[in-house]
């Protein structure tokens, strides 16, 4: 009895040891072991809560941190232009007045469509003027009643795809070749569409002396229009990061760079070093870890609201 008392005792003292010992705090979903030292470690004032839905509805994003691909890019001006040979000017067969059009300029055709129908002086009967191929017409020089001769009626070109005709100048001629990665943007409203250099022209553009790099593009929704002014950026090299994160993610506060790393509904700011960067990207040297959960679009909110907090405790 005296030896089952003792025993009982000593487990008594063991389980009320155990209770007394704090459990270590897992990371939360999207965190780092070491993030999470960092988080712990940060001042109220460098952090910030907010709902989801607030979140969502205000365009806050997010995405996990991790390796990724810094560009040495070279930013370059260039032209939409009709690929060669789906581009025709069509004339009359036969010289006669002109006794019925049937399309307008932006109106989409087919092969073989007719585009006019024509008298012709020789036989004084009617004949069609049909298109070559499918596309769209960009002219109609011709309305009923004209006299049809050796002058283009219309153009008409398969928009489709189309060339990227792109203007080099001085040491960047030099270092461009076909097969280079080039991202294509629209000026209008900033869409981009990636592709590579399919060749370099061997003579320059007669106005600007320049030399032209030529690429195509996809224009199935017809949206890039030709003769329209885009800017590109050709890619010379590519080298592999452990780390990178959205330029959008960046923000600036105290005179360092920040990235907001997201924790449930908690955003928690985290000092970064920064590497090489590019047009899109920069690489992260200290401040996070890979699977940190950053905020990519709509940083500056989460800035603003850690500043505003700021100032109202400070009062």
């Amino acid at each position: 009895m005296i030896v089952r008392a003792f025993l009982v005792a000593v487990l008594a003292t063991i389980v009320v040891a155990a209770c007394g010992r704090p459990t270590p705090e897992r990371p939360k979903p999207g965190q780092t072991a070491d993030s999470k030292e960092e988080t712990e470690h940060a001042k109220p004032s460098d952090r910030t809560t907010i709902e989801a839905a607030v979140a969502l509805e205000s365009g806050i994003r997010t995405a996990k941190v991790g390796p990724g691909t810094i560009r040495d890019e070279h930013e370059v001006q260039g032209l939409l232009t009709p690929v060669e040979g789906r581009h025709a000017r069509i004339v009359a067969r036969f010289p006669g007045p002109v006794r019925s059009v049937k399309v307008a300029i932006g109106d989409r055709v087919v092969t073989g469509q007719t585009l006019a129908t024509i008298e012709s002086n020789m036989s004084l009967s009617d004949y069609p003027v049909t298109a070559p191929f499918a596309g769209t017409v960009l002219v109609r020089n011709v309305t009923v009643g004209d006299l049809a001769n050796d002058q283009p009626l219309f153009e008409i070109a398969d928009l489709s795809t189309l060339w990227v005709d792109l203007h080099l100048f001085g040491a960047d001629a030099e270092h461009l070749r076909a097969g280079l990665p080039v991202e294509v943007e629209r000026l209008s409203d900033g869409a981009r569409i990636s592709t590579v250099i399919d060749r370099i022209l061997p003579g320059a553009a007669t106005a600007s002396q320049s030399t032209v790099a030529r690429a195509v593009i996809s224009n199935t929704d017809g949206r890039w229009r030709t003769g329209s002014a885009v800017r590109a950026r050709v890619s010379l090299s590519e080298t592999s990061v452990a780390l990178v994160v959205p330029l959008t993610a960046l923000q600036s506060m105290d005179g360092r760079d920040v990235v907001f790393v997201h924790l449930g509904d908690e955003y928690v700011v985290h000092r970064v070093k920064l590497g090489q960067r590019d047009s899109r990207h920069v690489e992260i040297l200290e401040g996070l870890q890979s699977g940190d959960e950053i905020v990519v679009e709509q940083s500056y909110l989460i800035k603003a609201n850690i500043e505003k907090s700021s100032v109202e405790e400070s009062d």
